[in-house]
């Protein structure tokens, strides 16, 4: 044994590296597992949001929340196109199901707003306190105009006046979704924060003055 270790010094052998199995694992699944809790909390949260703003259809005032509306320009505001189209499909879709309106129509006006607001958020920083309150109001209003046309494309026409509807929804889905958004944060908000961390450094990478400084 003692012959051993001093021809290993001799030789300068190092000790071969322990591979742990079990470490490896463990690393390799844990991303997959957020992710799926993850998904799983967006469902729960839009299968929430949904219920809610059905239970509230009966309150007059607050029949105007687009609670779906919310969380769609939440994740666009967060650059996450493809969560926030699905969220904007479904959530369109559950509303047309429960309101008894055009099939689609919902759907589709959701899911376009998700891709405007996606592309807004993608080259001007709109992430911020005062700037959700008219990305908010501009949702409301793309959604419910994309809406109304549809509705009205294929004969179903509106009982109220479309500037009195859009009013009341962009008052309430404004003031709403200015206090959801920060819950929204706190619940998603660790990989948004490092994409719009990455986003941010490319674009100042892009800059000729940091260019030719560096």
């Amino acid at each position: 044994m003692w012959k051993r270790k001093e021809v290993s010094k001799a030789l300068n052998v190092e000790r071969p590296f322990c591979f742990k199995p079990d470490s490896f694992v463990s690393r390799l699944t844990a991303p997959v597992q957020y992710s799926e809790m993850r998904q799983l909390t967006i469902a729960g949260v839009l299968a929430l949001a949904i219920a809610l703003q059905s239970a509230l259809a009966a309150w007059h005032p607050l029949a105007y929340l687009d609670l779906g509306l919310i969380l769609v320009v939440y994740f666009a505001l967060q650059r996450e196109a493809l969560q926030a189209l699905v969220v904007g499909a479904a959530a369109g879709f559950a509303t047309d199901t429960l309101s008894h309106g055009l099939l689609g129509a919902g759907g589709f006006s959701k899911t376009l707003t998700a891709y405007i607001v996606f592309l807004a958020a993608s080259r001007v920083m709109l992430d911020t306190t005062l700037l959700r309150i008219p990305v908010l109001a501009g949702a409301t209003l793309i959604d419910n105009f994309i809406y109304v046309a549809m509705n009205r494309l294929f004969g179903h026409p509106p009982t109220m006046p479309f500037i009195q509807n859009v009013a009341y929804k962009i008052i309430a889905t404004t003031i709403a979704g200015t206090i959801l958004l920060y819950f929204y944060n706190s619940m998603f908000s660790a990989p948004a924060r490092q994409r719009r961390q990455f986003s941010v450094r490319r674009r100042v990478a892009r800059r000729p003055g940091v260019l030719r400084r560096r």
